[in-house]
């Protein structure tokens, strides 16, 4: 007697082939829309950042140990000088991510004040770094963070500062973008490479094209940062865009800064909007 034949849903060739790419697009839509509704998640405050930047706890532990070995070295090579420079750098980056931590935890400690608590989330991109640090401020809060982790070639696990039930990992890069966007009603960048960038430049085109209609308190942390590596005045001397696009983000260098501009902006646009918005 021959086996019944599997059905389609649970023929695992079938759903890792091409054929099956669309069903395996709408789970990801589907499966964390269940989830978040399940969960009582309304939206989110989005943190961006680099996952190379680690806690001063770490960093400082890493150039201890190098000029340990600088001590000991009677010529150092070029390498372990590269490396001391590297580390201090380390070092002086690692204050992005306690300002991270710190604005995450204080930025919970106010959403958890509120009526209605499953607003305004923190949401991170679930690695470690920037994202490790603003799941970790949120916990030392005594709060709930989402994790939006995504599948990469070389290993990244998730943090372990994620509430268990919102640690999601996704394939597709724009999925995983999508539901940043969709839940997000503000978003923090902290210094970041390629991935940062791209995520923040994708949104502030979602919201000067008017793609993204509601309103979305965007912050870009650390001026100096940010001005050193994107001479967005540039771009507006040579028209490439208007002065008004100056008006979709604000700066922040500190903590308190930014968390005054949050908690104006999100409590403006959705705990007391305009009558005439609503």
């Amino acid at each position: 007697m021959q086996k019944n034949p599997p059905k389609a849903y649970k023929n695992a060739g079938f759903l890792r082939g091409k054929d099956a790419r669309p069903v395996r697009i709408l789970s990801e839509f589907l499966e964390p829309l269940s989830r978040f509704k399940y969960f009582d998640v309304k939206d989110t405050v989005v943190f961006f950042g680099s996952a190379r930047i680690r806690s001063r706890q770490e960093s400082t532990a890493k150039l201890r140990k190098i000029k340990a070995e600088m001590r000991k070295s009677k010529r150092p090579s070029r390498a372990l000088l590269a490396s001391m420079d590297a580390a201090e750098r380390a070092v002086e980056m690692s204050s992005y991510y306690e300002d991270a931590v710190e604005l995450a935890r204080i930025l919970t400690k106010w959403s958890r004040s509120l009526k209605d608590k499953g607003r305004f989330v923190v949401c991170s991109g679930g690695g470690p770094g920037i994202m490790e640090a603003a799941n970790r401020g949120a916990m030392l809060a005594k709060g709930r963070s989402l994790g939006l982790g995504i599948s990469l070639p070389m290993e990244q696990y998730p943090n372990k500062y994620i509430t268990a039930e919102l640690n999601l990992e996704f394939h597709y890069f724009f999925m995983r973008k999508y539901w940043f966007m969709y839940l997000g009603k503000a978003l923090i960048a902290f210094p970041g490479g390629f991935g940062t960038m791209d995520e923040l430049m994708e949104l502030l085109t979602l919201l000067q094209t008017g793609k993204i209609r509601k309103k979305m308190t965007v912050i870009l942390y650390g001026r100096s940062f940010w001005n050193t590596v994107v001479n967005l005045h540039a771009l507006c001397d040579m028209g490439m865009i208007s002065k008004d696009d100056f008006d979709l983000f604000s700066f922040a260098d500190t903590p308190k800064e930014a968390f005054e501009l949050l908690k104006k902006g999100l409590t403006k646009n959705y705990l007391d909007p305009d009558p005439d918005e609503l």
